[in-house]
């Protein structure tokens, strides 16, 4: 469909007014407003889904879609980085010497659409309707990483040059856990050696209040799967004489947890360190509300880990969460069988403290020592995951981009943490040396691995400002 502009944001009152050059780059974009949504539902109508096999020649698609933006926005050594798996595209401006160097992060690949079912407007024909772009990848990662490139290009366009030297790296992995892009860092090392990492990818905290992402959630992952007979069998023949794998793998699902929704796998809390009393106040003072939160999501109440808060259990308490379980007949009417076969897909969260593999192989052991008798588990070890992530306080850019949001919205950002996991922030610590800065305009009510996934169209333009308030202070911060 064509682009439909609810047009470029009015000045929001005390925004600080923008330097000539500046204002000429965000002068442009005003003037692009159109283009730069018509590129957007562009880019998310290529069904990037890492996941699935049968999308990889539309992987290939969107990485060469990116090589091409990136060239027409005048970067140079654009290229497609191979991986053992999707590609990663690169592209860079080096032309100001003397200035730092920033490192832009984010990801082409998207989650899968299912259940298509429950879709508003099909996920891969992005949709306009008021003020929100729907579709899959409009908010994860797609708008987020699309106006960084669009911001530079607006900037060379305006005034030739940019104030920093910019390098871009964007994955096509990041929803299947980031798995080669490791290897890929320290092959190319040397190529991506930056002052600052900045990420495109993560999302603020609510679309009322500016935020800052100062801390993400770990990930660790395993599925498993319960046997019983050779066979399925009649339940009435065979029912209550055998046991049936469905039956042992929701209580292992139920093991996991006691009545309190405190995890029950053994040392799966040594080293979670508590909030201190002045972390604990700090939420208090948040704009957040359960009763908000809760007619948000559709739940009927909020549920979780004893003696917590909402928001501390969503930011700074790790979690063990059933992702799928599945077995038996599952077709339209009856179908009497007492199945062979269940299975179950796991997913822990994981905070300061904890490290991927030792709980993944703390839950593998719980779940063998808990099999029960009559049927064996089949345990399947997962490559899909991610450190825990705090930027340090004194980090220069935590300031800098505090104060870019403050001058954009006129007010102070709120400093919060990330429920979710992005994996390449440990690779960029541990390799390169660099802590990275979440500086992503989506919004954590998007319906991000979801259904009717949408990005508000207003944040693509005060995205594409705010990250040239950013570049400019970083390349002019010392006059």
């Amino acid at each position: 469909m064509s682009a439909v502009t609810t047009g470029w944001p009015a000045t929001r009152p005390g925004a600080a007014p923008l330097p000539a050059g500046l204002e000429a780059a965000v002068s442009l974009l005003r003037n692009r407003a159109d283009a730069s949504l018509a590129e957007l539902i562009d880019f998310a109508g290529i069904p990037s889904v890492s996941a699935q096999t049968a999308h990889a020649p539309d992987m290939a698609h969107a990485a060469a879609w990116l090589v091409a933006r990136l060239e027409r926005a005048g970067l140079q050594n654009v290229a497609l980085w191979p991986t053992a798996g999707h590609p990663a595209v690169y592209g860079e401006w080096l032309g100001a010497p003397g200035a730092p160097t920033a490192l832009v992060y984010g990801h082409y690949d998207v989650q899968p659409p299912e259940p298509l079912e429950r879709w508003s407007t099909p996920p891969f024909t992005p949709t306009v309707i008021g003020e929100r772009l729907y579709g899959r990848g409009v908010s994860d990662d797609k708008g987020p990483l699309l106006l960084t490139v669009q911001a530079a290009d607006a900037l060379l366009s305006a005034t030739g040059a940019l104030p920093l030297n910019v390098k871009f790296l964007f994955e096509g992995e990041e929803e299947v856990g980031s798995a080669h892009l490791p290897a890929l860092v320290a092959q190319r090392a040397a190529e991506l050696q930056a002052d600052y990492v900045i990420s495109a990818d993560g999302g603020m905290w609510s679309a009322e209040f500016p935020s800052l992402t100062v801390s993400g959630r770990g990930l660790a992952a395993l599925e498993f799967s319960v046997y019983g007979p050779a066979r399925d069998l009649h339940s009435g023949r065979h029912g209550g004489a055998l046991h049936n794998p469905l039956h042992a793998a929701a209580a292992l699902v139920a093991g996991l947890h006691d009545d309190h929704g405190r995890v029950t796998i053994e040392g799966f809390y040594d080293g979670v360190q508590e909030l201190s009393a002045e972390q604990r106040a700090g939420l208090t003072r948040l704009p957040f509300s359960d009763a908000e939160y809760v007619a948000q999501t559709g739940a009927p109440a909020a549920y979780g880990e004893a003696g917590y808060s909402t928001l501390e259990r969503q930011w700074h308490r790790p979690t063990v969460e059933v992702n799928g379980l599945w077995g038996g007949y599952t077709g339209e009417g009856s179908k009497t069988v007492l199945p062979a076969e269940a299975h179950v897909k796991l997913t822990c969260r994981l905070v300061p403290g904890q490290h991927p593999e030792t709980i993944a192989a703390l839950l593998a052991e719980h779940l063998r020592a808990h099999t029960p008798p009559g049927v064996h588990v089949e345990l399947h070890p997962s490559d899909h995951a991610a450190g825990p992530y705090a930027l340090p306080d004194g980090h220069p850019l935590r300031g800098a981009a505090g104060q870019v949001l403050h001058d954009l919205y006129g007010t102070a950002p709120v400093e919060v943490g990330m429920g979710g996991s992005i994996p390449i922030l440990e690779t960029f610590k541990d390799v390169l040396g660099l802590d990275t800065v979440l500086f992503s305009f989506a919004v954590g009510d998007e319906n991000i691995h979801a259904p009717d996934e949408f990005f508000r169209i207003p944040r693509l333009y005060e995205g594409q400002e705010a990250w040239l308030r950013l570049w400019w202070a970083l390349g002019h911060a010392d006059g």
